[in-house]
């Protein structure tokens, strides 16, 4: 045991004190921020703006059709689709004659494609704008239709979880975030990490290194030792984030006007109502107040107990598979590649069920992957982000967490025996048929 400490002492120091470690640590925070930032900016500044021609020979919606952010529609004379383009417009729509209870088609004619979201947007704005014209001619003007229209834009959906006699106020918005970004760190790290421990293992196979070290320790605790060393620099890299992030977000709230601070922290003692006999809050105080309220809508707590334990969880249960092919690669790299193609292809397949389950957290497929330990760690932080037990019940997580835990057992033993034989043998191509052999055969 002191022998396997004293490896991961030394994998752990010499990873923490490398100047890559330490950039990497400070500046990821700042590139997620930024790409944030980045992202945000880019969203609104390349939005797609369309002009559109309306050919409406019976001028039956040229009052109800409204525009949007990035349509604008007109009704213009002697434009046809031999010269909409020169005339100034990006589109040209051309309405057919509605019959009642006949369906019909309208054409649009374009020089550049146009987005999925633009056509379902100008289909939507069309549909709307049949239904108030037939509003129209069953007798209700013009101006009640929207009076109603902006009346009836009054009511927002909460959702709340009930927790026995209590309810607490949930954000499906929010859950899918956090499931997809923890889904898509834990897969990152699965590669990276694992990856590391793999390279390692050859590196000292290749240098012979491994030949002097197993002479005074024995394969299985050189195994561990790397595993262990290796998956707490990257626990340490996580910590370090959120405490960086968390630093980062507190400093910037810090530099906002003293009033909109001031407003802020009335809404969160209102409950995002101002004090009777005060202004009006501004636009910006009310939207920091709704990014902290959906924030503290979730489980913090339980969310980081989660994410640390499935992440340890799943890098050993993958770390101990990387460590048992690089054991097995001799000079070649190839090797390698071809040998983790098994232990790569579950990591693949268990993202893809994450992006599904971020948006359907409750079905079948979404049960059985948060349980089989190949894909648990990624789908399960999909589904707790949901809540629990709303989402996940007790019994179900606990039966998680049991599986994810036996799984890294047999893989730590399965590969501990691939391990002993593999580090020591040189020139002979292994394959995975030679490697089960080596797990199983009988000592």
């Amino acid at each position: 045991m002191n022998k396997t400490w004293l490896i991961i002492q030394r994998e752990y120091s010499s990873r923490v004190k490398n100047k890559r470690f330490l950039i990497l640590t400070f500046l990821t925070p700042l590139l997620i921020v930024g790409l944030v930032a980045a992202s945000i900016y880019f969203s609104v500044s390349g939005v797609e703006y369309r002009k559109i021609a309306v050919i409406d020979p019976n001028g039956y919606i040229k009052n109800s059709l409204k525009n949007t952010n990035q349509i604008s529609f007109s009704f213009p004379q002697n434009v046809d689709t031999s010269n909409y383009v020169e005339k100034g417009f990006t589109d040209i729509l051309i309405l057919p004659q509605f019959e009642k209870g006949t369906k019909s088609d309208y054409i649009l004619r374009s020089k550049k494609s146009m987005g999925l979201m633009l056509q379902e947007s100008i289909s939507n704005r069309i549909n709307s704008a049949i239904e108030d014209q037939m509003l129209q001619d069953a007798g209700i003007q013009q101006n009640i239709l929207d009076s109603i229209h902006k009346a009836s834009q009054v009511a927002e959906l909460k959702a709340y979880e009930d927790k026995g006699s209590s309810s607490k106020e949930s954000n499906a918005g929010l859950a899918m975030g956090i499931g997809y970004a923890s889904g898509l760190l834990i897969y990152m790290t699965m590669f990276i990490y694992g990856a590391m421990v793999m390279r390692g293992v050859m590196e000292e196979k290749t240098n012979r290194i491994a030949e002097v070290i197993i002479s005074s320790v024995k394969p299985f605790e050189l195994m561990m030792g790397k595993i262990i060393g290796i998956g707490a620099v990257g626990l340490t890299q996580f910590l370090l984030w959120i405490v960086l992030i968390i630093g980062l977000t507190s400093a910037a709230a810090g530099f906002l006007p003293s009033d909109i601070q001031n407003q802020v922290e009335t809404l969160q003692q209102n409950n995002g109502t101002m004090a009777g006999g005060m202004m009006q809050a501004s636009e910006s105080a009310q939207k920091i107040y709704e990014f902290q309220h959906t924030i503290s809508t979730a489980n913090w707590p339980l969310i980081i107990f989660c994410f640390i334990f499935y992440f340890i969880g799943g890098y050993l249960f993958y770390a101990a598979l990387f460590a048992a092919v690089g054991s097995t690669v001799n000079e070649d790299p190839q090797d390698a590649q071809s040998l983790m193609f098994p232990i790569t292809m579950p990591l693949i397949f268990s993202y893809i069920i994450t992006n599904m389950v971020t948006q359907n957290p409750n079905t079948p497929i979404a049960f059985w992957a948060s349980m089989i330990p190949f894909s648990s760690p990624m789908v399960m932080m999909a589904r707790v982000a949901y809540g629990v037990p709303s989402a996940v019940t007790y019994w179900e997580l606990a039966l998680s967490m049991l599986c994810l835990v036996g799984g890294f057992i047999f893989t730590t033993w399965l590969s501990g025996r691939i391990y002993r034989t593999g580090i020591l043998l040189y020139g002979k191509k292994v394959t995975w048929k030679i490697m089960f052999k080596w797990a199983f055969k009988k000592v």
